[in-house]
């Protein structure tokens, strides 16, 4: 039987291979936290994490995660202990509506693993040795794949500031 590791447990995949990984985790699994916003891949409110990547839960059909890492927004904190970047969006009043938080908190996480680990995004990728672009639009373009409608982005890049902030101390 086909699996993968949902927040770090085995589950046994659909038999239906037309099954999306987002409607895998609302209709098999119960997991509501992972949001339907557009269904075509451009609001990023269905982003969950697939082997350190973030990806959109509505454009992958399960079966093509067999044997990944998949973390949903229900497996970003441990435990009982939320991810810092869950604190920083509490913090810094970083969602109104709620409706895109967990597709920006996955962003959020995988974005600070990607500049952890140095990878260029398209702003420092198209820098020049001259100009420098400031954390938070670098920040901003990593994370133009996820649209708030309530406009909370200033406080969205604050709380990602605040996580890159800490953990270089």
């Amino acid at each position: 039987m086909a699996t993968l590791n949902l927040n770090g447990r085995d589950v046994s995949l659909p038999d239906d291979p037309r099954t999306t990984l987002l409607d895998f985790l609302h209709q098999h699994l119960s997991l509501f936290g992972t949001k339907k916003g557009c269904d075509h891949g451009q609001c990023g409110a269905c982003t969950v994490i697939a082997d350190g990547k973030r990806i959109n839960a509505c454009l992958v059909f399960a079966f093509q995660l067999e044997g990944a890492e998949v973390t949903t927004i229900e497996g970003i904190g441990e435990g009982e202990s939320l991810h810092p970047l869950q604190k920083a969006f509490i913090e810094r009043d970083a969602f109104q509506c709620g409706y895109c938080t967990s597709g920006q908190i996955c962003s959020g996480v995988s974005l600070l693993r990607e500049m952890k680990s140095e990878d260029p995004s398209a702003v420092t990728y198209s820098q020049t040795r001259h100009s420098k672009a400031s954390l938070k639009e670098d920040i901003s373009e990593r994370m133009s794949g996820n649209l708030c409608r309530c406009g909370a982005y200033p406080n969205i890049v604050d709380a990602i500031t605040d996580v890159i902030a800490l953990e270089r101390q």
